[in-house]
């Protein structure tokens, strides 16, 4: 197809409303711009032409024989492109809503919370990615992220969704090695945890830049590296040592008793797990879930 032989699409959308309602405002109603500027798209389309395609009758406008002929093709025209855009909304609203968070947040946060909208919301499917991985959405087809950061994700829309208080925690047989007179407001708190066994896993850093602050060294930890944040938090349960976890994740263990909280790290300004899309009209049943998903805060 050679566009250069076709008309502005804005003209021919403009002459199709005038020649169905026959009546220049009716048409400029419709499409919400002015009488002027329909009148001015026919005439347009008429010097193009090099003809008559509508003639004024009483105080309306009625094609001529070429306006019934093209306005028959436009109407055509203009209703397959709607069926297409239809189908392709429908087809878009049947799927199912694809979400990307971290291995350990889904685990810890997301799927004990997710039943609830299963329950509530039977008619909305989703799909789960846990990767630790950074997503592209767009190009990967997830419609959300869940992903801890300061909010600021350049191309993409965040909303705050979980806290990043990050605590020292540890099962409570571990937590009785500490001396009764541990307190977690005292000065040497820090110095007290660096003598329990530690669990780490690999690529945390947010544990080195903890024990530093504390004024203390790294390699002052007896610790054991394993692969995952997942295998951190079992290998903890379990009574293995203690780990530094976001409140977040270890909220409802620390709830249940099966982990207790030995120490806070107060949290920075403007960090936190966000909720994160690519802006732009998003469909009924994504809204849905996104606004379930903030509630949970």
């Amino acid at each position: 197809m050679d566009w250069r032989d076709i008309p502005s699409l804005s003209a021919l959308r403009a002459f199709e409303a005038a020649a169905r309602l026959q009546s220049f405002s009716a048409a400029a109603r419709e499409l919400n711009v002015t009488h002027a500027a329909i009148a001015q798209h026919v005439r347009s389309l008429e010097t193009h032409f090099g003809q008559a395609l509508l003639e004024r009758a009483g105080r309306g406008m009625v094609p001529t024989a070429a306006g019934r002929q093209l306005a028959g093709d436009l109407n055509a025209g203009f209703a397959e492109i709607g069926a297409g855009v239809r189908s392709l909304m429908q087809a878009k609203g049947a799927q199912p809503i694809s979400l990307t968070t971290t291995v350990t947040f889904a685990e810890n946060w997301l799927m004990p919370r997710i039943a609830k909208f299963w329950s509530a919301h039977p008619d909305i499917p989703v799909t789960i990615a846990a990767d630790n991985r950074v997503h592209d959405l767009r190009r990967e087809g997830h419609d959300f992220a869940i992903r801890y950061g300061s909010g600021k994700w350049p191309g993409l829309e965040a909303r705050y969704l979980a806290n990043a208080l990050s605590l020292v925690v540890a099962c409570p047989s571990v937590a009785a090695r500490l001396p009764k007179e541990y307190s977690a407001s005292s000065p040497d708190a820090a110095t007290q945890l660096a003598a329990l066994p530690w669990l780490t896993h690999r690529g945390y850093g947010e544990l080195e830049s903890w024990i530093r602050a504390q004024g203390l060294k790294p390699d002052c930890l007896n610790s054991t590296e394993l692969e995952t944040n997942s295998l951190v938090l079992a290998a903890c349960r379990a009574g293995a040592g203690v780990s530094l976890q976001s409140y977040a994740v270890v909220e409802r263990d620390i709830e249940s008793g099966a982990l207790v909280a030995l120490l806070e790290q107060p949290e920075e300004e403007d960090l936190g797990y966000y909720l994160l899309n690519t802006p732009g009209v998003a469909t009924p049943r994504a809204k849905t879930l996104s606004r379930w998903l903030l509630a949970q805060v």
